[in-house]
């Protein structure tokens, strides 16, 4: 589950640790209670919480001194974290960092943050940082729901906004608890770039992350990054770029910077090929996406039994890729999808 290379838009910078600076002792805990995460982030899946935008955040791996402080590498950020959290925070852009809630980080080069969450989390918000990736790696054995609460609580003591990103993978199954402790938590292993039952618990708040997003990464074609997208985006999962933001093609820029997939947030399954992805949003509008999930063209339908409409609605359907406007759509909606493509609209009901 090692996050060797990563994100940008989140661009991630991995830190070389020195040998030296060696694994931090678990600390003796008590009993863990349960804690709520009230840091007012992530009240969209959007993970800044601000809708309708497009942000950016910096992943680091930083290594620890003898005393058990957590530094910056110097030959890397000479200026110190703090001014490079300036820096970024200029250019609109915010600031997270890695770390992991075992021994060691999953390189096993790195001392994680179990038994010293409140230190290295007021060593975060000390440094202006705004998002923490909390991996899940060396962990003694002891269950995720003893290990993540004190992070989250460590973090609101600081009184600095953190949004709380657990990277639990999914084994205790983080959607039925981590809603309380975080504000997303992963529900999988390592997501991977090629094309080879948890939304009821999200809301704002707290949601469901399977991974970061493979668009822009060379590894697919523009249609199965857009249903990757599409996808990502109706199962409420914060929608966090992992390509290099430097590099980006046109097409990537304009995929991952489509503003009209800004859902307000049921899976309806007709074969394992040919799939109608539903979701209802405010004012009683429903978002829909065709699938096709095989290696052919096919024709997608879905009738509103399917989605839970009413059989005499009348409805405006709006394509969210093709921005464009299909108006008063009665009984079903269909599309002729190639193979691995998706068609995903917001289906408005007329009133008359």
């Amino acid at each position: 589950m090692a996050m060797e290379t990563v994100l940008v838009l989140f661009i991630l910078v991995v830190l070389n640790a020195s040998a030296s600076g060696a694994t931090r002792l678990l600390m003796n805990r008590g009993k863990v209670g349960r804690y709520f995460i009230e840091n007012g982030l992530g009240q969209t899946p959007r993970w800044d919480g601000i809708a309708g935008t497009t942000s950016a955040v910096i992943l680091m791996r930083v290594y620890f001194e003898k005393q058990g402080n957590m530094v910056p590498k110097a030959s890397t950020f000479p200026s110190g974290i703090k001014a490079l959290a300036h820096y970024v925070h200029r250019k609109g852009l915010e600031l997270g960092i890695y770390s992991d809630a075992g021994t060691q980080t999953c390189s096993k080069r790195m001392p994680g943050s179990l038994g010293h969450e409140e230190q290295d989390a007021k060593t975060f918000a000390s440094w202006r940082v705004d998002y923490l990736k909390y991996d899940n790696c060396e962990n003694n054995g002891i269950k995720a729901t003893e290990r993540y609460p004190p992070m989250s609580e460590a973090l609101l003591k600081t009184g600095r906004p953190i949004f709380f990103s657990m990277c639990e993978w999914g084994w205790q199954d983080p959607a039925t608890w981590a809603k309380s402790v975080g504000n997303s938590w992963r529900t999988t292993g390592d997501i991977e770039d090629n094309w080879n039952r948890w939304a009821s618990y999200a809301g704002p708040g707290g949601w469901n992350d399977p991974d970061m997003l493979e668009v822009g990464n060379g590894g697919m074609t523009t249609e199965e990054y857009r249903a990757h997208f599409s996808i990502w985006a109706l199962a409420k999962a914060p929608l966090l770029v992992g390509c290099d933001i430097r590099a980006m093609d046109n097409n990537t820029y304009e995929l991952i910077t489509n503003r009209e997939i800004n859902l307000e947030y049921k899976e309806r399954s007709l074969s394992p090929l040919k799939m109608v992805w539903a979701d209802p949003l405010r004012g009683n509008k429903v978002a829909v996406i065709l699938w096709n999930r095989s290696s052919s063209n096919v024709r997608v339908t879905a009738s509103w039994s399917d989605i839970s409409l009413e059989p005499g609605t009348t409805v405006d359907a709006r394509d969210l890729w093709e921005h464009s406007t299909q108006t008063s759509v009665s009984g079903e909606m269909s599309a002729e999808l190639d193979s691995h493509a998706c068609k995903m609209c917001v289906l408005t009901p007329r009133r008359y």
